[in-house]
């Protein structure tokens, strides 16, 4: 089997389609007592602006195995910034992605907005989210390896989100057939279209790339979206089967999706992990508001167990 172009270098990763053992031994650690429920992923801390070395440690032992971790707080519906900025920080986390529609402070403050240009995008509606990684139109060189949540409230009824660890679908599409990652490590596998403006303006150029990617320190990417709209996928059979499969595993998969909904005072905290958003219904007095904080970097003390 040849490696994608990009990789035909040697990499000690069990993430390289050419190193069988390491991969096998990665896999067999990774599915020893792998979490079955959302409760598992849970910590219950008191502030994430000042965590304990055990709160600390609790999360941490949860992302090395999952890529994430949630946690229960006191701030309740606290809008303070510094919340998720804080907790960012104690996980290394400094390189916020400050997109054009985040914050002054880089953080996206995620409610339905009735006007203005964010009106025109999903996030600030109260529409479905289907399965993603965040970042996935960014250019190569600004992906996105951390995304952290924090619920200041939540809404009167939906919002649900479903969460997956990027490494066990990998795992899965490599035990069915591992020509499924070698199409979907293609440099053409996923393209998104170029954006352009009312007046012809291009505001976003075409950026095509890897659905899995290796990075220098052996660590597994994923860029993804199950969107069928402005998206191009490579057109070839092997690629066609692979996201038919990975689409199989997001919404038949029981055993390793974990759907739940955060409350106030509640956050995730993740290496930018495949996730969806339900619909949901604002009221008067509970209208939802999620900070989003996405990192160009991934959470400190992560790296793949072996």
């Amino acid at each position: 089997m040849n490696q994608p172009s990009q990789y035909a270098y040697p990499i000690n990763s069990p993430f390289d389609l050419e190193n069988t053992e390491l991969y096998q031994r990665w896999r067999d650690q990774k599915l020893v007592n792998y979490p079955e429920d959302i409760a598992d992923l849970i910590v219950e801390i008191t502030d994430p602006r000042t965590l304990t070395l055990k709160e600390f440690s609790a999360l941490q032992q949860r992302c090395r195995k999952t890529n994430m971790a949630i946690y229960v707080s006191k701030t309740g519906t606290d809008p303070d910034p510094e919340i998720p900025l804080a907790l960012g920080r104690a996980f290394g986390l400094e390189d916020l992605n400050k997109n054009w529609l985040a914050d002054e402070n880089g953080l996206t403050s995620l409610k339905v907005v009735n006007e203005g240009i964010r009106q025109q995008y999903i996030p600030y509606t109260n529409k479905a989210i289907n399965w993603h990684t965040d970042g996935y139109y960014n250019t190569a060189d600004k992906q996105i390896h951390a995304l952290n949540l924090h619920v200041v409230q939540q809404a009167a009824s939906g919002g649900e989100n479903a969460l997956m660890d990027h490494e066990m679908a990998y795992l899965l599409l490599r035990e069915r057939n591992p020509e499924y990652i070698y199409a979907l490590m293609q440099n053409n596998a996923l393209t998104i279209p170029a954006r352009i403006d009312e007046g012809g303006t291009v505001v976003r150029k075409e950026e095509s790339g890897p659905v899995f990617s290796i990075q220098p320190d052996g660590n597994l990417h994923m860029r993804y979206t199950i969107r069928v709209n402005n998206v191009i996928w490579a057109n070839d059979p092997l690629t066609e089967e692979a996201l038919n499969y990975l689409s199989q595993i997001l919404y038949r998969n029981k055993e390793y999706v974990y759907r739940g909904r955060l409350e106030a005072g509640m956050g995730l905290i993740s290496n930018n992990v495949l996730h969806d958003r339900a619909a949901f219904t604002d009221s008067e007095t509970q209208q939802r508001h999620y900070y989003r904080a996405r990192y160009f970097n991934r959470l400190v003390g992560t790296h793949f167990n072996l």
